[in-house]
């Protein structure tokens, strides 16, 4: 019994160190989901995830480290990693609050497992509790043998890894991409979209357009009947840049146009694109485009080969500039109906706003 209670320090900085390792190695695969998970909290904008994402996966494996060497580990490495633990929690009980305890996934271990707040709060309060128990069990080394250089060290190396691991190329501040999510169109909806308020992406309204042919068309209806389609005003949209899939020039702002923003291996873009294949086989759709995130470019071949359709496509290096084309807080698969440029209508994730292939058919046959 007493060997075991001394050995006992021992093992729990063993676990603690498996425990922050493993956590870190979750965020790294893939490290855009982390970045992504930051920007969506609203700590940093795309142009700072990058670095703050790498710098607290770099702390996360200092601590897996720090905690089993023995230079200043009672006096500043487990109150620091007690205090890390603490403000987590801290960030968890308010989302809890916000949003429910038991939705969404916090991130603690990436998308490797999915945990809810509750169980993430769970989990931090056991290990600050065990935290508090080992620093009432350990040491220090004697006093002048302590050197802070090991610590800094530590953090400073694993770091270095992590830029150098995962190097990213710095944010263009110049960009300045409007969302879809932010524009998105209520086929339903009684009121009319004004299109001034966007002179970059404008929305149309397929029912102000249905009450204007009316309107324009009602003394002489003999002559012009109920299916004359009047198209909306051209105009640039945030798809525009993009003119080149596959070799070959295209311009999405002209006519009617699917934009679809996938990442290759990503099971529920490959749904998605199963729809849209399935779906052209009875009816006629306006020719589809993809825009592929660029994270495992190499499973693209698959992704055609499972739908059974090739699509023209084009892959966006700058994950960020994909996020904000997706949309703020919005998920993969993504899917635009556009119109002249004109967004009339966009799904994106796969809970509220999913993509509806009967919906997005019955409204682009709408005149």
């Amino acid at each position: 019994m007493n060997a075991l209670k001394k050995k006992l320090p021992l093992i729990i900085r063993i676990i603690i160190s498996i425990l922050f390792l493993f956590s870190a190695v979750a965020k790294s695969f893939p490290i855009w989901a982390f970045e992504k998970q930051l920007v969506d909290l609203g700590i940093v904008d795309w142009c700072k995830a990058p670095y703050l994402a790498r710098l607290i996966i770099a702390l996360e494996t200092a601590i897996a480290f720090a905690i089993l060497q023995k230079n200043y580990l009672k006096s500043f490495v487990i109150p620091v990693t007690i205090f890390l633990l603490i403000a987590f929690c801290a960030h968890l009980g308010i989302q809890m609050i916000e949003h429910g305890a038991m939705n969404g996934n916090c991130g603690c271990f990436g998308q490797l497992i999915p945990m809810t707040p509750l169980e993430a709060f769970l989990k931090n309060v056991i290990t600050i509790a065990l935290l508090i128990y080992l620093y009432n069990n350990v040491s220090d080394k004697p006093k002048g043998e302590n050197k802070f250089i090991v610590i800094l060290f530590i953090y400073f190396s694993s770091a270095f890894l992590l830029f150098f691991a995962f190097p990213f190329c710095p944010c263009s501040k110049t960009t300045n991409t409007q969302n879809i999510t932010n524009n998105l169109l209520n086929i339903d909806s009684t009121s009319n979209t004004d299109s001034s308020q966007h002179p970059k992406d404008s929305i149309v309204d397929l029912k102000s357009i249905d009450n204007d042919t009316s309107k324009k068309n009602h003394k002489d209806t003999s002559v012009h009947p109920k299916t004359t389609v009047v198209e909306p005003a051209k105009t640039h949209s945030i798809f525009s840049e993009y003119r080149v899939f596959n070799g070959q020039q295209v311009n999405l702002d002209v006519g009617k146009k699917i934009v679809c923003l996938f990442v290759p291996g990503c099971d529920h873009c490959r749904a998605a694109a199963k729809e849209i294949v399935n779906i052209s086989k009875i009816t006629k759709l306006p020719p589809v485009y993809i825009l592929f995130m660029n994270e495992e470019v190499y499973q693209i071949p698959d992704f055609f080969k499972e739908i059974n359709k090739t699509f023209p496509y084009y892959v966006i290096d700058d994950i960020p500039t994909f996020f904000k084309l997706l949309g703020n807080k919005a998920t993969t698969p993504g899917v635009v109906y556009l119109w002249n440029g004109n967004i009339i209508k966009s799904y994106e994730g796969i809970e509220d706003h999913k993509f509806n292939a009967s919906e997005m058919v019955r409204i682009i046959q709408q005149p």
